[in-house]
């Protein structure tokens, strides 16, 4: 469902914002109408709700046995809750009630898009001219072997493109093949590998003023999706030499290194340090949750970002440009709405114990434990009892730096060349606010649509 493309936006997003409410009350109903089955069965459903979330929080907050008790309490409450609720009969119930609260999250959510949400998941740039000596730095390991997979050599070469390939077996300085490359010649960088060597190449044609190529051959490729590049078939980026368009966007610096995305510091640039996490990140990334959920058993950050001091911190993110749901339990969390901004985005966790945690969790960005702004200066030092150096994950990057360590932007330092035909950036769903919601729905004067493009939030 969306609210846009139709003839009265305004009245669309009215009757959408009416059906929300409507289906969430349709919810209570179906809940309320269970309770003629006996007060256990309302009962049951809360306890197993708490059950559910007291394993998940074992779960993520403790090792050993607790850990193994938490798993099993997570799936055992809810199937308990289940069979319950079939013995009581009143599965029908949850069900209904499962399928309109689906349906008032969808009808809200559309209802609550903004138009210029829509328009800035595709940045439109300024055509340039196709380079005509463009080389092109491949990593064939990068993400499982895409450059292979994918047919990047053969078809960057078909493209008049020189490719130069990185033995995987000898670790190669690509910032000094890129010079070589520029001093050759060419009139365009360009990088298929991950993050970390995107940020490289890139620092490199930034200070020549050369375009820059983003192939998305790595594993994630953040970099690539916040640009709205096809990251399921790398292939596509190398459309933008025959048929591209140039972005200016901004580069970050962390003690005089280059990055395109984050810079972590604390219990993430912990993880990042362990031989470990390459071949197991999700597993390492549980294995040291507990020292942040439960106040901490590693050393805290102090920051500054501008003027505003972040002391404690247990974990330090800062990026390109702030991320659209600054919320570290949010999907939406993992992209940037522009990159062109001009500030970095921070995001600092400080947990001092369980209650702060259970706090995180439920109230997300509301929470006390989670600090958000923007800067453009951020220094970072040790704090007590840190040595002369800490961990810091640079683009997923492992790295000891000296204290304190500085983080910086340059604006639109960047010239990136992308494609004109690119899917663009996701659009993240838009928060829920019921209260936004229901003067949208119900509002004091009618909304009139004059053919502008509607604006909720004057509503």
């Amino acid at each position: 469902m969306a609210a846009s493309g139709t003839g009265d936006p305004a009245g669309e997003a009215r009757r959408l914002a009416r059906y929300a409410l409507f289906a969430t009350a349709g919810a209570a109903a179906a809940l309320l109408t269970a309770l003629g089955s006996g007060l256990l069965i309302l009962l049951s459903g809360i306890v197993g709700f708490a059950a559910t979330a007291a394993g998940v929080w074992w779960f993520l907050a403790h090792r050993g046995p607790v850990r193994f008790f938490g798993a099993l309490l997570a799936v055992a409450a809810p199937l308990g809750t289940l069979w319950l609720y079939v013995v009581g009969g009143v599965w029908v119930n949850a069900l209904v009630a499962l399928a309109l609260w689906a349906v008032a999250l969808s009808c809200a959510r559309a209802a609550l898009r903004r138009p210029e949400d829509e328009r800035a998941a595709l940045s439109r740039g300024v055509r340039i001219p196709a380079p005509r000596r463009p080389v092109l730095i491949m990593n064939p390991k990068s993400g499982g072997g895409k450059v292979e997979e994918f047919g990047l050599v053969a078809r960057a070469e078909a493209l008049g493109a020189r490719v130069v390939l990185i033995d995987p077996s000898a670790p190669a300085d690509v910032a000094a093949l890129a010079r070589k490359a520029a001093d050759e010649g060419a009139d365009l960088l360009g990088v298929a590998g991950g993050d970390g060597t995107q940020a490289l190449v890139a620092e490199v044609a930034a200070e020549l003023d050369l375009p820059f190529l983003v192939i998305s051959a790595g594993t994630r490729n953040h970099f690539a999706m916040d640009l709205g590049l096809d990251r399921t078939d790398p292939s596509r980026c190398l459309d933008a030499l025959h048929d591209g368009e140039e972005l200016r966007v901004d580069l970050g610096d962390v003690a005089g290194r280059p990055f395109v995305n984050t810079v972590s510091f604390g219990v993430y640039a912990d993880v990042v340090q362990r031989p470990e996490y390459r071949d197991d990140k999700a597993g390492t990334a549980i294995g040291v949750l507990p020292d942040l959920l439960q106040g901490g058993e590693g050393d805290r950050l102090d920051a500054t970002a501008d003027e505003v001091p972040l002391t404690g911190q247990q974990a330090l993110l800062v990026s390109n440009n702030p991320y659209v749901a600054p919320d570290p339990f949010s999907a939406a969390a993992a992209r940037r709405a522009r990159l062109d901004g001009g500030e970095l985005g921070v995001i600092g966790i400080r947990v001092d114990g369980a209650a702060q945690a259970a706090e995180l969790a439920v109230l997300g960005t509301q929470a006390t434990a989670l600090n958000v702004l923007t800067a453009r200066r951020v220094e970072v030092g040790g704090g007590p009892g840190a040595g002369a150096e800490i961990p810091v994950a640079v683009d997923g990057e492992a790295l000891m730096l000296p204290t304190p360590v500085v983080c910086t932007l340059r604006p639109g330092a960047l010239r990136v060349l992308v494609p004109r035909d690119r899917p663009g950036s996701p659009v993240p769903p838009p928060r829920l606010n019921w209260r936004r919601l229901t003067r949208l729905a119900f509002p004091a004067e009618p909304l009139v649509s004059d053919r502008r493009p509607w604006d909720p939030r004057i509503s």
